[in-house]
Parts: structure tokens; C-alpha cells; sequence
């Protein structure tokens, strides 16, 4: 039986803790964060049922980090990093040999370097499936939305970042322009410069979102950002945003008040086994988030070292786990948004929608 962890965090305290403690629905905001910060590693759920096509069986445990993402970005680093490598020893002594970081325990910092260079196990931040399975749906979503890539424009916003720079960089090998969109002037250049040696797209930069999306066929975000950053007026009719941010980066108000746009979040994988994961974090059963799948194969498939950390991630990290997750069984499981499954009669309405109100234009 192999064995993984991997570390939870609230991303806003009062909803995601009452989803364990009901009681904290009551509570205001800034009581909850100040008594997560006396709390120490929280043991959340014991995780049954990974079962790869391989026959290779895993356990896991869920650990929770009690700071919510306000309090993980601008609370002290070295505090922050503490909690997490805590969070990481619990992972160790209930006799993980691998342990994913979710959310932003995988941004703070260096990316989970220090974090692995304090524990006795592998660490990994899930940020290489996390980019594979954010391209597979963004792709397979424009083609449902009949976009053809031969002459799509592309936009990634958070391209400075670890898996927005890699998603980019995957991207425009595929279309013919690309826009990136991100608040480091400095980063976008040198995305920018690889990109263009890398391949022949078009490359334009952003440091500001409307500017940078708002004529894009096909939009993938990946910010850490603590609070929605794109809103209704920011999209295209007819695109497809792919969301693999946590937090979201996409409003809840584009939910609303855009029924001709198709948002996606990234990252939803189906799970081989008859898994039980005890714990109710929003998704269907036997489904789960890229970065839990990425450090549950790698454990299934004995790799117990630190495969995605820091803030760079290459090409063929992605590949590689893209063949660890045929091999063993994961696979996306469909989209969703904001939630939700989204259905083929969701998607047929879109671009009824979209068709209209581009004809009105």
C-alpha cells in the first residue's frame, strides 16, 4: 500500500471551515482567523480507495493548515512557511511518503522548496497536472465551442507566474497569437523572449486584465490573486475561460450576468478506485483537484521524490505527468463551474447567446 498526504488550507475561513465545524458559520471572519492562528496542524480526513489500472493501491490523509489565503499573503513568510512545514511533519508521522501542497501552501515563498528541505519526505506542489489538465479542458472546450485554434486569439493571465508562464509557453506553440497578462512588467518580458525563440506565435503583453483579454477567443487564468480579478465586461461573446486559480480569478458576477461566455475551472480530475476522500471539499465524489491527483500518482507509482517544486516548471514535467496519469487511470472529469457540472445543453445555449449577441453588435 503506498501512502501520500497532502496539505489543505481554508481560502476563506467561515465558508471552508464550516464545511468541517458547522458552527463557524456563526462566527465573523476575524474571529476565525485569529483562532486559526493558534491552531496547529489539522488531521481533516483519512483518504480510502486509490486504486490505479495498474492494481497499485493508496491511502492518504487530508491535513489542514490553518490559515485562510488572506492570512497566507500577508502574514510573515517565515510564519506562514512554519505552519506549512508543520502541516508537512504531520503528513510524515501519519506515514506519508509524498505530500502535495494545495492552494496557496504551494505559493508562498519559494514554491516548496524550503518546505522539502525541512521534512524527511517528498514534496510536491501538483502545479505540473494542475497546467496538463487546465490545457486539456481549455482545449477541449473551444472545440465544443466550435473555436478553431488555426485562428484563435489566446490569452493567459498570471503569465509571470509558475503555471501561468508554462501554460503559455504550451499554448503558443499551438496558435497563431498569444497575449499575456501579468502585474510584473519584468516577468512578462522574459516570458515574452521565450516564447518568441520557442515558436512562432505573436506575442503581446499586459499588465493590465480588460486591455489583455477582452478581444480573446480563448482566456486561461492562473493568478494568486486573494480576490476576483476578471469581471462581466472583461470577455469576448463566445469565449472559453479556464480558471485554475485558488481563489478564482473569474468573478462570480460573470456567472451571472454573462450567459454567453463558458467558464471552466481547471483542474478537475476523475480519480481511479473506489475512493473515499471522508471530506466534503465541493466536488462530486471520486473526483478531485489536478494538484491532489498529481501527488496520489506519484505515490501509486512509487516515485516518492519532489517532482514539481519552485517556481519554474518545464515542459516535460508536464509530459511526464501526463503519461503517469494515463497510465495509472486519471483523467478530467468533465467540467465544472463555479461548482457545477456543466452540461452539453449549457454549452449549446452559449453559443446560441454568444451567435446573438454578436449579430446584434
Amino acid at each position: 500500500m503506498e501512502k501520500f498526504a497532502f496539505i489543505m488550507h481554508p481560502l476563506e475561513a467561515k465558508p471552508d471551515i464550516s464545511r468541517k465545524y458547522p458552527i463557524a458559520k456563526y462566527l465573523p471572519e476575524s474571529l476565525l482567523e485569529l483562532a486559526l492562528k493558534r491552531m496547529g496542524p489539522m488531521p481533516i480526513s483519512h483518504v480510502t480507495g486509490v486504486k490505479s489500472l495498474t492494481g497499485t493501491e493508496a491511502e492518504g490523509w487530508f491535513i489542514g493548515c490553518p490559515l485562510s489565503a488572506h492570512q497566507m499573503m500577508t502574514l510573515p513568510v517565515d510564519y506562514v512557511l512554519g505552519k506549512i512545514i508543520d502541516c508537512a511533519k504531520a503528513a510524515e508521522d501519519a506515514g506519508a511518503k509524498i505530500v502535495g501542497l494545495g492552494a496557496f501552501t504551494s505559493v508562498v515563498g519559494d514554491g516548496g522548496i524550503t518546505i522539502a528541505k525541512n521534512v524527511n519526505i517528498a514534496v510536491t506542489s501538483g502545479n505540473s497536472f494542475t497546467i496538463a489538465t487546465g490545457l486539456q479542458g481549455s482545449l477541449r472546450a473551444a472545440e465544443l465551442m466550435d473555436i478553431s485554434l488555426s485562428n484563435a486569439r489566446v490569452a493567459v493571465v498570471g503569465a509571470g507566474g509558475s503555471i501561468g508562464r508554462t501554460c503559455a509557453r504550451i499554448l503558443a506553440r499551438q496558435v497563431p497569437a498569444i497575449s499575456i497578462i501579468d502585474l510584473d512588467e519584468a516577468a512578462l518580458e522574459r516570458v515574452s523572449a521565450e516564447i518568441t525563440q520557442e515558436t512562432g506565435a505573436v506575442v503581446t503583453t499586459s499588465t493590465d486584465v480588460h486591455t489583455g483579454i477582452v478581444e480573446a477567443d480563448i482566456v486561461c487564468s492562473a493568478t494568486s490573486a486573494v480576490k476576483a480579478i476578471i469581471q462581466p465586461a472583461d470577455l469576448k461573446p463566445g469565449c472559453v475561460v479556464c480558471d485554475v486559480a485558488r481563489p478564482r480569478d473569474v468573478s462570480a458576477r460573470v456567472a451571472k450576468e454573462r450567459d454567453d461566455v463558458l467558464i471552466i475551472d481547471g483542474g478537475v480530475v476523475a480519480v481511479p478506485g473506489d475512493v473515499e476522500f471522508n471530506f466534503n471539499f465541493g466536488f462530486p465524489p471520486k473526483t478531485a483537484y489536478a494538484c491532489m491527483s498529481e501527488t496520489m500518482m506519484l505515490a501509486l507509482e512509487g516515485r516518492y521524490e519532489c517532482f514539481t517544486l519552485g517556481k519554474q516548471i518545464s515542459l516535460e514535467q508536464v509530459e511526464e505527468i501526463t503519461r503517469l496519469s494515463e497510465k495509472h487511470g486519471f483523467s478530467l472529469a468533465g467540467f465544472r463551474s463555479f461548482e457545477r457540472a456543466v452540461t452539453a445543453e449549457q454549452i449549446e445555449r452559449v453559443k446560441t447567446n454568444a451567435r446573438r449577441k454578436l449579430a446584434v453588435v
